[in-house]
C-alpha cells in the first residue's frame, strides 16, 4: 500500500514525511497554483523533501496530445524519475499511449467513472486516479467506482494500480483501502484528521494524572 500526500506545501511535506510513511507528493494545477510559486521552482523542493526513495507527480497543462508529450518530457528531462498526471480524455489516452512508447511513467487523472480508468490503464498509465469525493458530488458512489476499477484493472490490466485521490474525510480514504485499493493521496487536512482524535489526548492524560498521583512525578 502506498500513501502520498496530495499538496505543494513544502513545510508540510517535510513536517509530515517525519510522521507519516509517506511514499511520495501528488500535485495538481490547482494545489500549484494555490501555493503562489513557480512550478519549476516548487517542484524541486518537494523532490528533495520525499527523498530519493519518494514519488513525485506533477500534471500537464495541454489540452492537446502533442502539447501533453511535450510538457510531459520537459517534466521528465528537468525532474527524473517524475510521474507525469494526464487527464483521461481522448487526448490525454493519446498522449498516455506515446509517453509509454518514452518510457516516461504516466498517471490518468480526473477519472469519474471505472471504464474511464480502465482506458487509461490499457493506453499504458501505471496510476489510474479515481476521484472519489467528486464522484460523490456528482450524484454517484465514489467507493463502488473504486471497486469496480479495482476488479477491472485486477482482470485485464494488472500492470496498473488505482490511486485514488479527493477525499474529504478519513472514512473515505480507510473505505478506499478496504475496497483492495493500493494507493491513496490525502489533502493535509484528512492527514491531519486521521492523526488527530480527541479522545486519544484525554487516555494520555488521564494515564499522567493517575501516574502522578502515585508516584508524584511523571518519569519512568
Amino acid at each position: 500500500m502506498e500513501l502520498y500526500l496530495d499538496t505543494a506545501n513544502v513545510a508540510e511535506v517535510e513536517r509530515l514525511a517525519r510522521i507519516f510513511p509517506i511514499a511520495g507528493v501528488t500535485t495538481n494545477p490547482s494545489i500549484v497554483a494555490a501555493s503562489r510559486e513557480s512550478l519549476w521552482e516548487v517542484l524541486p523542493r518537494l523532490q528533495q523533501a520525499i527523498g530519493p526513495d519518494g514519488i513525485l507527480f506533477a500534471q500537464t497543462m495541454s489540452r492537446e496530445a502533442q502539447g501533453m508529450t511535450a510538457e510531459a518530457k520537459r517534466l521528465s528531462n528537468a525532474l527524473p524519475g517524475i510521474v507525469v498526471k494526464i487527464p483521461v480524455t481522448a487526448q490525454g489516452l493519446i498522449a498516455i499511449k506515446a509517453l509509454k512508447k518514452e518510457g516516461i511513467t504516466t498517471l490518468g487523472t480526473a477519472v469519474y467513472s471505472a471504464a474511464q480508468g480502465l482506458l487509461a490503464a490499457l493506453a499504458g498509465a501505471k496510476y489510474v486516479a479515481p476521484y472519489v469525493n467528486r464522484v460523490d458530488a456528482q450524484g454517484g458512489d465514489g467507493i463502488r467506482t473504486v471497486q469496480e476499477l479495482q476488479s477491472l484493472l485486477e482482470l485485464h490490466a494488472p500492470g496498473s494500480m488505482v490511486l485514488a485521490a479527493s477525499f474529504k474525510t478519513p472514512r473515505q480514504a480507510l473505505d478506499c483501502l478496504l475496497a483492495g485499493c493500493e494507493a491513496i493521496t490525502l489533502p493535509l487536512d484528512v492527514a491531519q484528521q486521521m492523526l488527530n482524535t480527541p479522545a486519544v489526548e484525554s487516555a494520555i492524560e488521564k494515564f499522567e494524572q493517575d501516574w502522578k498521583n502515585a508516584f508524584g512525578n511523571l518519569n519512568l
